[in-house]
């Protein structure tokens, strides 16, 4: 089966499936990436073709990103292309399909010096890069925000990118959090699966939005204590609770069957 997307906007170009042409376990983790895409942009939190959502695919060191040119509306499981951690692409199901180098070296810095990060988000959202401009960072001002206290890492801005060695320093950054911040950039959040890395995306976007709502309103902002705190962000670490995330996705997966199934081709 062949499915049709556009490339760009004069050139119909044909996906082929790869359903046939890849293991059981990555065709999961590509209809799985491909419904993260979708979702991302249902709840308004892409950029037209820039940034992007990575996933490693179980068992190998290579990991399945999207193709450069596509909104995120458009992205299917067989349009994703697999690419090495050095960037090598392995397999595409057509050879007009290319990745973001600056993309490619944001995710291949987490998916290198985290083998627990199954799955990279990384975001230009309004609210996100509003956040990420401000020296107080983002602040504790709600149960959603809390469960990034003491868990968020920071990255200073070095312009877009495209230099080897920033990833040394965007791991450094990172550390063990599964949220950064990238200063004057956007948001990153990671998992051990898509589902959780989705999920903690939009934790992190709504807190954004919060704190954007109520430094707006210019009345005195009230912080909880440490201790309280400490406490909340403790009860919404994984070795603690549920895996936030996961009993979400079947949910949002019918969610997005209801709107367009194509997502699974």
């Amino acid at each position: 089966m062949k499915i049709m997307q556009y490339h760009d906007t004069e050139t119909r170009v044909e996906i082929p499936s790869m359903r046939g042409m890849c293991t059981d376990i990555e065709w999961q983790t590509r209809v799985d990436l491909a419904a993260c895409y979708r979702l991302i942009d249902l709840f308004g939190m892409s950029d037209l073709i820039s940034t992007h959502i990575s996933a490693r695919i179980p068992g190998t060191e290579e990991f399945l990103i999207n193709p450069y040119g596509y909104l995120f509306e458009e992205i299917t499981a067989s349009s994703l292309v697999k690419v090495s951690i050095e960037g090598e692409i392995i397999s595409r199901a057509d050879e007009s399909l290319h990745i973001n180098p600056a993309g490619y070296m944001v995710h291949s810095a987490v998916h290198q010096g985290r083998e627990d990060a199954m799955c990279v988000l990384h975001t230009h959202t309004r609210a996100g890069a509003a956040v990420a401009a401000m020296e107080c960072g983002l602040l504790p001002l709600n149960q959603t925000g809390m469960r990034f206290w003491n868990a968020t890492g920071y990255h200073d801005y070095e312009g877009p990118v495209v230099d080897l060695d920033e990833r040394a320093r965007l791991q450094k950054s990172l550390g063990q959090h599964n949220a950064l911040i990238l200063r004057n950039h956007g948001l990153l959040t990671c998992g051990p699966t898509i589902a959780e890395a989705f999920y903690l995306m939009r934790a992190l976007e709504r807190s954004c939005q919060i704190q954007i709502d109520a430094m707006a309103s210019q009345t005195p902002l009230r912080l909880p204590s440490d201790e309280v705190l400490a406490k909340t962000a403790h009860l919404f670490d994984r070795s603690v609770r549920r895996a936030y995330g996961m009993k979400e996705w079947p949910a949002l997966l019918r969610k997005l069957d209801k709107i367009d199934s194509s997502f699974r081709h």
